[in-house]
């Protein structure tokens, strides 16, 4: 997964110091310090994680937390502000801050809180049924722990199986759901299949006259 990290924060030596700890942990950071830059910033690239002061020279962090949980939700947002006061915290979390930092702040705290958002965020990417998981930021699968390498159309085919766990779902409803075709020949689908099924797939039961199924 890219890291990668968008601070809101007008103090440079803030700016500063932050960015080059959270690069030794090989996070990508970029720093704006007025709301205009951080949304032309956002606007060309969404990030995963966001930092926010509050207290900024064109506005404040809650208007920006409240605006990116509209347009950008599953963006996992930190405020990192010097208003420590327990009615400030519960403020950011209302509106729908994922944690709250409080100035000053030691370094390596920061860095920890930083690293654990990516892995949640890591972590709702994965499915996991019977004894496959699959990443869909990734697109990596393993079967028991296993790395198990697949094409693209194969990830997307067992992806969708995997979501529709339980349910028949017809050669038709694959083609068009997994290869974007209104109408082709549905071999292309059995050829798929019996594909997942060498690399070690198991669970995949053929409904004869109906489709496949993925069992739970």
């Amino acid at each position: 997964m890219e890291k990668t990290l968008y601070l809101l924060e007008d103090d440079k030596s803030i700016c500063d110091l932050v960015t080059y700890s959270l690069e030794l942990a090989e996070i990508d950071v970029s720093c704006f310090n007025t709301v205009d830059a951080f949304y032309e910033g956002v606007a060309r690239k969404e990030p995963k994680v966001v930092l926010l002061d509050i207290m900024l020279p064109d506005g404040n962090g809650y208007d920006v937390l409240s605006e990116l949980r509209k347009s950008h939700p599953q963006v996992v947002c930190i405020m990192l502000s010097a208003m420590s006061r327990e009615n400030d915290k519960v403020k950011g979390f209302n509106l729908g801050a994922d944690d709250y930092i409080t100035k000053p702040f030691g370094v390596l705290e920061l860095t920890a809180r930083v690293n654990a958002a990516f892995r949640r965020l890591g972590a709702a990417d994965e499915i996991s049924v019977r004894n496959i998981t699959i990443n869909e930021r990734t697109m990596s699968v393993a079967i028991d722990g296993r790395p198990v390498s697949m094409s693209n159309m194969e990830f997307k085919l067992l992806a969708y199986l995997i979501k529709h766990a339980g349910s028949v779902i017809s050669r038709d409803k694959l083609l068009t759901a997994v290869w974007g075709y209104d109408e082709g020949e549905t071999r292309t689908v059995d050829i798929h299949i019996a594909r997942l099924r060498k690399l070690g797939v198991q669970g995949i039961e053929t409904v004869f006259g109906a489709g496949y199924k993925f069992l739970k």
